[in-house]
């Protein structure tokens, strides 16, 4: 497939760097296939619920709740369920891998010296576990979930309070993510430096995106970010 455009990011003008996790450093395969394949599949084998019944009714829950804090929680889920979810989530523990561009990516930025930081609207033990299963922590010092602030990334409070903690200029910050509406109330709040992810899901097609920069691989941006 060919390359997108390499988007235009100063380099000089970026003193924080923002990054989500699932489908922007991580792969974002994992976590569909848990919610949408097996999830429901042990959630059937408990409720008598034949596989697409339970797949239908826990999609249309995730629809509703999308973008909420209940949506990210573990701890919603596993009332909601009946089931042991961050245990579930081990079971499939081997499919969470990190994007193979974001290693090099994550090792350049380290080498820059801009503030570097992880917010992810992942819940506590969900983070936890794919710092267990990645290296994501040796490239990153900052790993904050929203859930410490109540709030997620598509809520202005978020944004809010994360600048108020870390202080950051909304000017001079460059924000990467996968979903649309996340970018959007980044956009809202005053971030000037925005930049999307096509392909999240490596086992999806990549995405057509024209409302934001947009890449498919973090390698279009490697020699920009060192000659800084």
């Amino acid at each position: 497939m060919e390359r997108l455009k390499k988007p235009m990011l100063d380099w000089r003008q970026i003193d924080t760097v923002l990054l989500d996790m699932d489908g922007t450093l991580l792969d974002l395969h994992f976590d569909n296939y848990f919610w949408l394949e097996h999830l429901p599949e042990r959630w059937a084998a408990q409720t008598g619920l034949t596989v697409e019944q339970a797949k239908a009714q826990l999609k249309a829950e995730y629809d509703v709740l999308m973008g909420k804090l209940e949506w990210y929680c573990l701890d919603y889920w596993a009332n909601r369920t009946g089931l042991a979810i961050t245990e579930l989530k081990r079971e499939i523990q081997h499919k969470i891998r990190m994007r193979d561009d974001s290693p090099a990516f994550l090792t350049a930025l380290r080498q820059s010296g801009k503030q570097v930081m992880l917010v992810t609207n992942a819940h506590p033990d969900s983070l936890s576990l794919k710092i267990e299963q990645t290296t994501l922590a040796s490239y990153i010092d900052t790993l904050v979930s929203v859930h410490e602030f109540g709030y997620t990334k598509e809520q202005q409070q978020l944004w809010q309070l994360l600048q108020q903690k870390y202080g950051f200029d909304p000017e001079r910050t460059l924000f990467v993510d996968d979903s649309l509406p996340v970018l959007r109330s980044a956009q809202q709040f005053g971030i000037r430096h925005l930049l999307a992810i096509t392909n999240p899901d490596s086992q999806q097609p990549a995405r057509i995106i024209t409302e934001f920069p947009a890449i498919d691989n973090y390698a279009v941006l490697l020699d920009d970010l060192t000659a800084a």
